[in-house]
């Protein structure tokens, strides 16, 4: 039996479910009862409970794109800020190889950088890297704090959250997965996208929140609410369908064509190779006729026509 719903605020201690129920993340179990670890959201999926905490700090793991603050520049690293209580290093090789430059000179304390975590040691001390797409020194824009585990509600499905904000606020947006995001537009629009993201932020676990951005972000650019339209799920749903079902009706139609081509193309070149046995005959029955050619026939099947 369970005692919560999915999205439900609990608190820790309070019980979740009973023994059918599996523990996950943010969970334990007693006395055969699935219990709340810490404060947050329930999320359920199939038979296994976690709970999703509603502020935590970023843990870094190899392949995460961040965002970080150079605190220090060192011999032959920068000693970073990722907004995590383990540190980060950003090697002098990663950035220039085995070239001797003056580090301060490169990047400097205060410098806004976009990273990739390389590695992660056993005390959780982040190696990071400038490897990858955009990746390198900010300039200019604001930074926004948010929570870790909102930056999936931030970014949305498929970019879906993100892309709208960008698209209508016309400003550049990078979001680290250590909940620092980049934002640079007009100073207005910057402060709109702030208040945007920590209005996600706060609201990341209610339901319709597209829509309530949406109508923000029409209503305080535009003055007015959005024009309704369709739902994109339906209607994507109803067109692609017929589309997928033609293509592969396509696919076999070609494959028999080019079935029935290779056959008749195979009749055809036997029909105009020469058969042996046949020119034989025919000239056996001309020499008879005219007893102007001998022929003389050997082992090997092969013919010699000589003229007397």
């Amino acid at each position: 039996m369970i005692y919560v719903e999915n999205k439900d605020l609990v608190i820790p201690g309070q019980v979740l479910a009973d023994d059918e129920y599996y523990s996950g993340r943010g969970t334990f179990k007693e006395n055969g009862k699935v219990c709340s670890s810490l404060m947050g959201l329930v999320s359920l999926r199939n038979k296994k409970i976690r709970v999703i905490p509603l502020k935590s700090k970023y843990v870094p793991k190899k392949g995460d794109v961040v965002i970080g603050k150079i605190n220090d520049v060192r011999f032959s690293m920068w000693d970073v800020d990722i907004n995590s209580p383990y540190s980060g290093i950003l090697p002098a090789f990663e950035v220039f190889g085995r070239e001797k430059k003056e580090l301060n000179k490169v990047y400097d304390v205060g410098d806004v950088l976009f990273l990739r975590v390389v590695d992660v040691d056993e005390i959780k001390k982040a190696k990071l890297g400038l490897k990858g797409r955009g990746m390198g020194k900010f300039k200019g824009g604001i930074i926004v704090d948010i929570a870790p585990t909102k930056v999936p509600r931030l970014i949305g499905k498929k970019g879906s959250m993100i892309n709208m904000i960008k698209d209508k606020t016309n400003c550049k947006i990078v979001v680290g997965q250590n909940g620092l995001v980049w934002v640079k537009g007009d100073e207005d629009m910057e402060q709109l996208t702030k208040d945007i993201i920590h209005l996600i932020e706060a609201e990341a676990h209610t339901s319709g929140l597209t829509n309530k951005i949406k109508n923000k972000l029409y209503l305080a650019i535009d003055g007015e609410l959005p024009p309704e339209e369709v739902p994109e799920e339906e209607e994507e749903f109803v067109l692609e369908k017929p589309k997928l079902q033609n293509f592969k009706e396509e696919l076999e139609q070609e494959e028999k064509e080019a079935e029935e081509k290779e056959v008749e193309e195979s009749k055809k070149e036997k029909e105009d190779k020469p058969n042996i046995a046949e020119v034989i005959e025919e000239l056996k029955k001309k020499n008879k006729k005219d007893n102007t050619l001998s022929y003389d026939d050997n082992s090997n099947n092969s013919f010699i026509l000589n003229n007397k």
